[in-house]
């Protein structure tokens, strides 16, 4: 077996219940975070915890602090809201522009592999280390196939990324309530169901209405938490105190 294929699940774990831990303050704004203090408080070995940092730093969520590890990059609930806002703007921009350009056979058949694989992960019985995993690397090409799609200019997609340095400004910043996972799947059905919707309207050429749930789609990982139990509120880390 691949070890790659062996970390992906496992880190893409670990990634998604640190946005959730700092989002909840638990790792707060200016605290430096060690490898071996985090593996340890979440009961995995250093190895997935060193990529999960990577992957939080070019986020903009961590900052690197040399040999002494990382920290916590200091950021509002507004520098949040704006930065979702931002990228479901643009990325309705996108699909907009695609809609009205037509899907090619091979962005189709993208888009549908996604859905497919997109209904397997919601289709189980609970949610798992693999399947976040799984739903994170297609949500990820299913947004960038979108965004790649129109194709006659790179200014969206240099704008999204530049926006993505941004905390939980990116499509695949996940987080998750490890001790709600039947609720966070419910989650997932619905953005499944969102991602169903942005394909029907693609291929029927729908602009406006394609505009409009890719600039709606992108709340469902900040304001959607109340329809399923789950901890409302915008991420704000607090301040560690000096």
């Amino acid at each position: 077996m691949d070890p790659k294929t062996d970390e992906a699940a496992p880190s893409a774990g670990v990634v998604a219940r640190l946005r959730q831990l700092i989002a909840e303050g638990r790792y707060a704004s200016g605290e430096r975070l060690a490898e071996e203090s985090v593996a340890a408080a979440l009961g995995v070995s250093r190895t997935p915890v060193r990529l999960a940092f990577r992957t939080l730093a070019q986020e903009g969520l961590l900052q690197s602090a040399g040999k002494r590890g990382h920290v916590v990059r200091e950021f509002s609930a507004e520098d949040v809201r704006v930065a979702v806002e931002v990228r479901g703007a643009l990325e309705g921009l996108a699909a907009r522009r695609l809609a009205e350009r037509g899907l090619t056979a091979a962005l189709r058949e993208v888009l549908h592999a996604c859905l497919e694989e997109g209904a397997a992960v919601v289709a189980a019985a609970r949610l798992t280390e693999a399947g976040i995993a799984r739903w994170s690397a297609l949500n990820a090409r299913f947004h960038a196939a979108i965004v790649a799609g129109d194709g006659s200019s790179r200014v969206i997609a240099d704008a999204i990324a530049r926006n993505n340095h941004l905390p939980f400004a990116s499509a695949d910043s996940i987080t998750v309530q490890k001790q709600h996972l039947d609720r966070e799947l419910r989650k997932l059905q619905l953005a499944q169901m969102q991602h169903r919707l942005v394909v029907q309207a693609l291929e029927q050429r729908e602009s406006a209405r394609v505009e409009a749930l890719m600039r709606e789609h992108a709340n469902i990982g900040l304001r959607y938490a109340a329809l399923f139990g789950l901890d409302e509120g915008t991420p704000a880390p607090r301040r560690t105190p000096r």
